[in-house]
């Protein structure tokens, strides 16, 4: 039986669909709820996201850090409590198989994952521990997820994870073609608290809530991709900025490495992120997963689409790293076509850092 929120019994409550299934896409009014949820005219942020159905697997014993740290592309053997992180665990070719929110608690680490990766996320755990002293269990039923922009001070005894975006961690590297000050990430603080599925209606309250689309136009905003929304079979970590908050590029071998130190050093993604102002004169938006267009030729795909509150309709793309930056995209969703003006994300000059002179690409200062 798939899961259903209790949350789902708030007045208003619209069921989503795709990787949020299981919670409200709203509560009856999504640019209020993303105005309580981002703040707005001087007023703080209130409303928290229903994440209940996102995955949770934790992994114990004394080993488990530096287990993790030879398994994932971030460095986490020192990971200290209640600092949070993500991994990227790796296939041998350097595509995504799981991204991971890491937070640790001083005995267990705890990784939050989209809600169809947790299972198999465990079983593939469970099958590299080999003799190391670790202990993997999917406590998905057990644990639900709650999500906010401000942090809750009420919930201080809860677990949380905060979200290192857009922040370069150590041994990480920015592709973004911005100014670390100006990136739109630094607008939207984000933390995910942990809570005993059976208290996940008495912690919420009387807390105003926002939906699934109030929070995905806030990620969308934020440059911030999505496992499942931004990612497919092909997906390297460069293409999407993640050298910033997932990877350290100067830890210890592990699977899918050399992948990424080849693009990094020697080559450039083939595909990169970008950020998409749709014409707003529409009164629909196109679907994710629509085929984008630069004049006759497809050049990718809308990944992620929201009305936002103050932009109006925005998306995220993938695209081929050579499209014109200054063209014009037009996205075609079965026949309804859709004009879009492109923000650079990934850099188009990304990669390739050996023997070239400091460009776009920033290491922490």
């Amino acid at each position: 039986m798939s899961y259903k929120s209790p949350l789902l019994n708030r007045h208003g409550a619209v069921l989503a669909g795709g990787l949020d299934a299981g919670v409200a896409s709203h509560y009856g009014d999504p640019n209020r709820e993303q105005r309580l949820l981002a703040g707005y005219n001087g007023l703080p942020p209130t409303a928290v996201v229903d994440l209940s159905h996102r995955g949770v697997v934790t992994v114990s014993g004394p080993d488990r850090l530096s287990w993790l740290n030879t398994l994932s592309s971030q460095g986490v053997t020192k990971l200290e409590p209640r600092v949070g992180t993500e991994l990227l665990l790796l296939s041998l070719q350097g595509r995504i198989d799981y991204d991971a929110r890491v937070v640790d608690d001083g005995t267990t680490t705890w990784l939050i994952v989209e809600t169809a990766e947790a299972a198999p996320l465990a079983d593939w755990l469970a099958s590299m521990k080999f003799m190391l002293r670790v202990e993997i269990a999917d406590v998905s039923a057990d644990w639900a997820v709650l999500g906010s922009v401000a942090e809750v001070p009420e919930w201080d005894s809860l677990l949380q994870w905060t979200d290192p975006w857009p922040h370069i961690g150590a041994g990480g590297y920015s592709y973004a073609a911005v100014d670390e000050s100006e990136h739109p990430g630094l607008e939207r603080p984000w933390h995910e608290y942990l809570v005993p599925a059976a208290d996940l209606v008495a912690t919420v309250g009387q807390r105003p809530l926002a939906g699934a689309w109030a929070a995905e136009a806030l990620r969308i905003a934020a440059w911030r991709p999505r496992r499942g929304a931004e990612t497919d079979e092909k997906t390297i970590p460069h293409e999407l900025d993640l050298l910033r908050t997932a990877v350290h590029l100067s830890k210890g071998c592990y699977k899918g490495q050399e992948t990424i130190a080849r693009v990094h050093n020697l080559g450039r993604p083939p595909r990169r992120l970008v950020f998409l102002q749709l014409d707003g004169s529409q009164h629909t938006i196109p679907a994710a997963g629509s085929a984008v267009y630069d004049g006759e030729r497809q050049v990718g795909r809308l990944t992620s689409v929201a009305q936002h509150y103050e932009m109006g309709p925005i998306g995220l793309a993938v695209i081929k790293r050579t499209v014109d930056p200054e063209a014009v995209l037009m996205i075609d969703d079965d026949g309804e076509k859709y004009v879009a003006a492109q923000e650079l994300i990934v850099a188009t000059d990304a990669g390739q850092v050996v023997g070239r002179a400091k460009g776009f690409l920033r290491t922490p200062h």
